[in-house]
Parts: C-alpha cells; sequence; structure tokens
C-alpha cells in the first residue's frame, strides 16, 4: 500500500515590546497520514497532467542496453567502473585535455543498473545530485592522501589506468597509467565538485583550483551511454581489479 506522512509544524513565538523582538518558546508538530484511499485534488491533478505525461515521456526513454545487472560494491564494482570511465572520457572531451584519473564518492552511487535497456529516468536515479564534473591538478603526494581516504572507506571507483591495493586502510602499489605515483608530480584529475570542494572528508583537495565548465556529472552519464549506444556498444563493465584489498 502507498503510504506517506506530511508533516505540520507548529512554532509558538512570544513578541516582546513594539521592536518585534521574537523568541521561540515551543515548536510542535504533527503528522498526517496520506493513503491510496486518500481524498485526491482533481484540479490539481489535472493541472499537473500535462507537465507529468511530459516527464514520464522524456524518463521513459531508452538511451542504452545494459548487457549485465550493475550495483554498487567495494572495493570494486562494474557499476563504479562504469561511473568513473564516463566521468573519465566525458571530462577529456568537454574540457580537451588529457587527464590521469577520474573519481567517484561511494557514498553518491544511490541506485543501480538493471541487465536490460537503460532510461533517462534510470540515470537522474544514479545520479540524482546537481554535481558538477571538475578538473584539478594536484601533487601526487595530495593523490596519495587522496587514495588514502578512499581505501580508508573501503575503496571508492577509480577509472581505468588506476590501480591500487588497500591493506591497513591505505593506499599502497598505486600505478596511474601503468606508472607508481610520483610524490612531486603534477597529476590532472577530474572529479565531482562535491569532492573537490572537500565534501565526504576529502580536506586535502579544498583551496586546489578547479576548472569547471557547468558541466553536470548526470549529463556526462547520459552522453557516455548515448555514444556507446551510437557505436553500437551496449553498457558492460565488470571488475578489473582496479582497486583491491589485501589484507
Amino acid at each position: 500500500m502507498f503510504r506517506k506522512f506530511l508533516s505540520v509544524l507548529g512554532i509558538s513565538v512570544l513578541v516582546v515590546s513594539c521592536h518585534t523582538t521574537q523568541t521561540l518558546t515551543t515548536v510542535q508538530y504533527r503528522d498526517y497520514q496520506i493513503e491510496n484511499q486518500s481524498k485526491k485534488d482533481t484540479g490539481l491533478i489535472n493541472l499537473l497532467a500535462p507537465y507529468a505525461s511530459r516527464l514520464n515521456s522524456s524518463m521513459n526513454t531508452v538511451i542504452g542496453f545494459a548487457s549485465r545487472p550493475m550495483t554498487a560494491k567495494q572495493p570494486e564494482s562494474g557499476l563504479g567502473n562504469f561511473m568513473a570511465d564516463a566521468m573519465l572520457q566525458m571530462a577529456e572531451e568537454k574540457y580537451g585535455i588529457k587527464i590521469d584519473g577520474a573519481f567517484m564518492n561511494q557514498g553518491g552511487i544511490r541506485s543501480y543498473i538493471p541487465q536490460g535497456n537503460i532510461t533517462i529516468g534510470k540515470i537522474f536515479e544514479l545520479m540524482p545530485f546537481d554535481n558538477l564534473v571538475v578538473i584539478q591538478k594536484i601533487k601526487g603526494s595530495v593523490l596519495q592522501q587522496f587514495l588514502d581516504k578512499t581505501a580508508a572507506d573501503g575503496g571508492w571507483p577509480v577509472s581505468s589506468g588506476i590501480r591500487l591495493h588497500i591493506k591497513n586502510k591505505k593506499a599502497i602499489d598505486i600505478t596511474i597509467q601503468g606508472k607508481p605515483l610520483e610524490p612531486e608530480y603534477i597529476y590532472t584529475i577530474a572529479n565531482s565538485d562535491y569532492v573537490a570542494n572537500g565534501g565526504s572528508d576529502c580536506a586535502m583537495l579544498r583551496g586546489i583550483p578547479q576548472i569547471s565548465k557547468g558541466y553536470l556529472f548526470r549529463d556526462a552519464l547520459l552522453e557516455f551511454v548515448t555514444e556507446m549506444t551510437k557505436q553500437g556498444k551496449p553498457v558492460d563493465f565488470s571488475i578489473e581489479n582496479r582497486v583491491v584489498n589485501v589484507n
């Protein structure tokens, strides 16, 4: 049975003197249960119907096909590899520069992709946030700190060309495009603006200049799938031992 609850907040305010100084004294709320049997506002339904129809039509548009189901797992998953590779490829196309690696925060993956048709709506479920794809140039020592953070979390999705092992919640044996990580080398990485701004406890990236074109990561996923479909390719990503827990 479809069931929701609507909370109505009540606030009591004490007004003191003619200067309208207000002091909060009590806070109350009441839950209203909404079920399928609840009376529907036909006027509102009719008002929204044209918009709902167009929205549903758009969300149900098929843009690709997944040859296998993909879910989020740690330390690595096919779904995570798909998302990280989408960020890498589309960032290189949009920004016109070579990128050493792209990353997806594990907590930002909010759904899965079942086997079969991939719709626009499914991509919105997968990435409901308006996160942007941004570029940063960082020293290898900072990248080590960042990858240590991902390792402490159990492993985040990384793009192709990046390999690392997790041991004692630290990132070890890191290679970037087949070469060991160099502490003084400047790497060009793609990330979401949320992570680049220090989200998910990534304070080591906060304050480092960002290159941004206002390009939504969700749009990157949509365009990535669309490009694969135009090339006659299904969306098919599996575990490649990019991130391995060796404990």
